[in-house]
């Protein structure tokens, strides 16, 4: 087994007939989580090969049977989003299931989905998911934590939305690109600094040119920790050195995307 698979397995998702990441954290038996990898599906190069995202160019078949495999592990269709790369999130409780994606960058459930839950879900190809729930497993939440939305503040405003003390939050951080693939600009720096000096932390000079290299995992530690949030687990992945088990947009630029999904169960 990887040693970035959870050493207990709530829902006996390690007898998926796909790989998965399973999440290494202390989280309450019911709230369910897992990554996709890109191995296990039927799309061609350059998706190949378990692409799930439908805004790629990738096949419409291929996705749709993608997407059915996926299913087979959930107790219900997963919420997808509209990704834009900002600091949206959707509330699945606020009514009924939407008919198109909600354009958002995270997503909140507070409910079983034998309860009206949803599967929350964002896909990602080097940017970073954050999985988030409570201690007492009454919330779960999804974010698409690229630099973009974490600069725009897209944790803070799962956390507002959760409403739920920094202290009894938990975070896991999945698989993007690391730090030493990660060569960003001079305004990403920039962005971060202005929000909190002790960014700086997070970004390297990259040789004598004016990129430099970002830490995505410190700048998410950091935001996670200035709410109160210090339960995070995970990281350690990058997308793009990975080339057997992930997609990533820096490496191939076509390419597919994984799903990380989360939700609660009633079990």
């Amino acid at each position: 087994m990887s040693p970035d698979f959870a050493k207990t397995d709530p829902g006996n998702l390690l007898q998926s007939p796909f790989p998965l990441v399973l999440p290494d954290w202390q989280a309450p038996a019911h709230v369910r989580a897992f990554v996709s990898t890109r191995r296990g599906g039927i799309s061609e190069a350059p998706f190949a090969d378990f692409n799930l995202a439908a805004h790629v160019g990738d096949a419409p078949e291929a996705v749709a049977h993608n997407r059915l495999l996926l299913r087979t592990l959930l107790p219900a269709e997963p919420l997808w989003l509209e990704q834009v790369h900002g600091a949206a999130v959707f509330d699945s409780a606020a009514g009924s299931p939407p008919l198109v994606p909600p354009i958002a960058d995270a997503i909140v459930a507070r409910a079983p989905v034998q309860r009206g839950g949803a599967v929350c879900a964002i896909l990602s190809a080097d940017c970073l998911p954050v999985l988030l729930c409570d201690r007492d497993g009454t919330a779960v939440a999804a974010a698409h934590a690229g630099w973009r939305s974490l600069a725009a503040g897209v944790l803070e405003a799962v956390a507002r939305r959760l409403d739920i003390p920094g202290a009894q939050l938990m975070a896991w951080l999945g698989p993007a690109i690391g730090a030493e693939s990660f060569e960003v600009g001079p305004e990403v720096r920039a962005a971060f600094l202005a929000h909190d000096p002790a960014a700086e932390q997070a970004f390297r000079k990259s040789g004598a040119t004016e990129k430099w290299h970002a830490d995505l995992y410190l700048l998410a530690r950091q935001r996670l920790n200035a709410l109160g949030i210090h339960s995070i687990s995970g990281g350690g992945f990058c997308t793009l050195r990975d080339s057997s088990r992930f997609f990533s947009y820096r490496r191939d630029g076509l390419t597919g995307r994984m799903a990380s999904v989360i939700w609660l169960d009633e079990s």
